[in-house]
């Protein structure tokens, strides 16, 4: 798998609301009614994740979720990220 430049992540993006490209990764955050509500969805981002074998950063503070995307083993934004970013954007 390749990495991808930045002008190809930016096209992706486009079709992805609120994803962003920050250099190394692509992220989005995500506010919450409340702290369960927050948990569920990372639960759910899990199942996906684990599916896909594909992993993504979580963070979690209270209602607040962020999450990054990244693909290690290439060094970089990869379409295995846009595909993970577009599934999860499914699930809200």
């Amino acid at each position: 798998m390749h990495v991808l430049n930045t002008e190809q992540i930016k096209k992706y993006l486009f079709q992805l609301p609120g994803w962003q490209y920050d250099g190394d990764t692509i992220k989005k955050e995500w506010l919450f009614k409340d702290f369960p509500a927050a948990m569920k969805f990372i639960n759910d981002v899990a199942e996906i994740a684990e599916e896909d074998q594909h992993h993504p950063e979580i963070n979690n503070v209270y209602n607040h979720v962020t999450l990054s995307l990244f693909t290690h083993a290439a060094g970089g934004v990869t379409e295995k990220d846009i595909h993970l970013a577009e599934k999860i954007n499914q699930l809200k």
